[in-house]
C-alpha cells in the first residue's frame, strides 16, 4: 500500500501493530501524548507475563490459544524472553484453590519435595507441591517497549504529538482513551508495588492463589520483585489504594517472610481497556481502525491482534478474527 498508517497510541499494542506493519514493508507515524514508553499508561505498570495457560483459568479459549504465540514473537523481535515456565502455589489452607485451579487449566503438572526444591528452594521451604506450567515464560515489560520503540524509530518509524491531524489509514490504539469512539470500553483498574528483596531468590513468574487477594510475583534483575493481581472493576487512574498494597504486601509475606523486610521501590495503578466479553476487537468505524480491548492480556495477545491488524490494513487478512465492522 502507499502512504504513510497513522497509529494513535504508543502503547504495547500500538508499537507491536507498527511493528507488524513495518514487516510488511508500510511506513507508520506513531502519535501519543507522550511521545514513548513511560509512566503514562496500563503498559508501564504490566507484570510481563506470557503466561496463556495460567490465565485460562478466567479467560476465554482464544487467549490461550493465541496467547501460545506471544513468546516466540517477542524473541523474534529481539526482546529478552526467559523461557523458564511459571509456578503456581497455596497456603496449606488453601489446597483446594490449587486442585480448582489445576482442573480448570492444561499444560501442567503437579511438582513437589525434591523437584520443587530444584525449581524454586526458597519456595520449597514453605511449600509442600505446586503446579509447574514449563511451557510459560516472561519478559520485562519495560525493556521490551523501550526495544520496540527503538527498533522503529531505527527503521525509519516518526514518532509525533497527539495533537498533530492524521492523515491517511488511521488505526486506533489509544486503550481507554479511545472510550469516545468506542462507548462500550471499560476501565478494570490494577495495581502493583516493586520491591528490593535481596534475601529472597525465585527464576520464575509465581502466583499465590488465594481466596479473597490472589498475588502474582514476577522477578526482575538484581533482587527486584514485581507484585500484582488487584482487579477492580473503575476506570480510575494513577491512584493505588492502601488497601489493595497492603493486601498485595500481605500476600507476598505469606508466600515468603523474607519479603517483609523488601525496600519498596514503586506503587503504581492504572486501568485496563476491556470490552464486556474481556476479548480484544478490531473495529472498523469512520475509516479508523480501533484496535482495542485486551483487558489484562496486553503483551500476551498484542502480537496476535497487531499480525491481524497488519493483515487487515495491507488486505492480507479480511477475516481476522475479533474484527467487527460497525457502520452506526
Amino acid at each position: 500500500m502507499s502512504g504513510a498508517v497513522t497509529i494513535r497510541g504508543a502503547g504495547v499494542v500500538g508499537l507491536c501493530v507498527a511493528t507488524e506493519l513495518m514487516a510488511r514493508g508500510v511506513a507508520v507515524t506513531l502519535r501519543d501524548p507522550a511521545l514513548g514508553p513511560g509512566a503514562h499508561g496500563c503498559s508501564w505498570w504490566a507484570g510481563g507475563m506470557l503466561a496463556p495457560f495460567c490465565e485460562g483459568f478466567s479467560a476465554e479459549e482464544p487467549v490461550v490459544r493465541l496467547g501460545q504465540q506471544a513468546a516466540d514473537w517477542w524473541e523474534a523481535q529481539g526482546v529478552g524472553v526467559i523461557r523458564r515456565g511459571s509456578l503456581v502455589v497455596t497456603l496449606a489452607r488453601d489446597r483446594r484453590e490449587l486442585d480448582q485451579f489445576a482442573r480448570r487449566t492444561t499444560g501442567h503438572r503437579l511438582v513437589a519435595g525434591e523437584e520443587l526444591a530444584d525449581l524454586e528452594p526458597h519456595l520449597a521451604e514453605r511449600h509442600d507441591r505446586a503446579l509447574y506450567f514449563e511451557g510459560e515464560a516472561h519478559i520485562d515489560p519495560r525493556a521490551a517497549l523501550g526495544h520496540l520503540r527503538k527498533r522503529l524509530e531505527e527503521g525509519g518509524a516518526r514518532f509525533e504529538a497527539e495533537d498533530a491531524v492524521p492523515e491517511g489509514p488511521v488505526i486506533d490504539c489509544r486503550g481507554l482513551a479511545a472510550q469516545d469512539s468506542l462507548p462500550d470500553l471499560r476501565g478494570v483498574k490494577g495495581e502493583m508495588v516493586v520491591l528490593r528483596a535481596p534475601d529472597v531468590t525465585l527464576s520464575r513468574p509465581v502466583r499465590l492463589l488465594h481466596p479473597r487477594f490472589p498475588l502474582y510475583i514476577v522477578p526482575r534483575a538484581d533482587g527486584v520483585f514485581m507484585l500484582g493481581a488487584t482487579q477492580i472493576e473503575s476506570g480510575e487512574r494513577g491512584r493505588a489504594s492502601a488497601r489493595s498494597v497492603m493486601e498485595l504486601l500481605s500476600a507476598a509475606y505469606a508466600l515468603h517472610p523474607a519479603f517483609g523486610e523488601a525496600e519498596l521501590l514503586e506503587i503504581g495503578a492504572d486501568a485496563r481497556p476491556a470490552f464486556p466479553d474481556n476479548l480484544p476487537r478490531l473495529t472498523a468505524r469512520g475509516g479508523v481502525l480501533h484496535v482495542n480491548g485486551l483487558f489484562r492480556h496486553g503483551f500476551l495477545l498484542s502480537p496476535a491482534v497487531a499480525r491481524m491488524a497488519a493483515g487487515l490494513v495491507t488486505g492480507a487478512n479480511e477475516k481476522a478474527e475479533f474484527f467487527h465492522e460497525d457502520h452506526g
